[in-house]
């Protein structure tokens, strides 16, 4: 498993607006580039994918820009991943019929249990908790010691 840099992006792109959250003003995409060091036109198209799948909404006219469609504790990373790539993105092993043996069965079982535990876990982990954690973070690499 492993989170392509779409998803990456998606990420960070919400958890700017959720950094935001509650604020009068939308965020404009130049805003979120800048801020997450995400291509302007990306960015775009992959604010245009959440828009579609109702994460989130867009604002038109000077002051436009975008918001989160529904509340940082109410959108999952596990969301977030299903709008990008699009809903199952672990799909199970296929073996197309073919006769396995028991060592093979064993691992595709481990594997099967793995990817119900971290799917399991992005459900639960949303984009407040992301941002809290990104806030620890943070005050944590500016402390220093004398």
């Amino acid at each position: 498993m492993e989170l392509s840099l779409k998803c990456e992006y998606a990420i960070l792109a919400l958890m700017e607006l959720a950094n935001h959250y509650g604020r009068d003003q939308p965020l404009q995409i130049k805003q979120i580039a800048s801020l997450q060091n995400i291509p302007d036109r990306y960015l775009e198209q992959l604010l245009a994918t959440l828009k579609r799948q109702g994460l989130v909404k867009s604002q038109r006219g000077a002051k436009g820009g975008y918001t989160l469609a529904r509340e940082p504790w109410q959108i999952s990373v596990l969301d977030i991943i299903r709008s990008v790539e699009g809903n199952d993105p672990f799909l199970p092993h296929r073996n197309n019929g073919q006769v396995v043996s028991a060592a093979v069965e064993a691992v595709l079982e481990v594997w099967s249990v793995a990817q119900k535990a971290a799917m399991d876990y992005l459900a639960e982990c949303t984009l407040k908790d992301l941002c809290e954690m990104e806030k620890q973070r943070r005050h944590v690499s500016g402390m220093y010691y004398i």
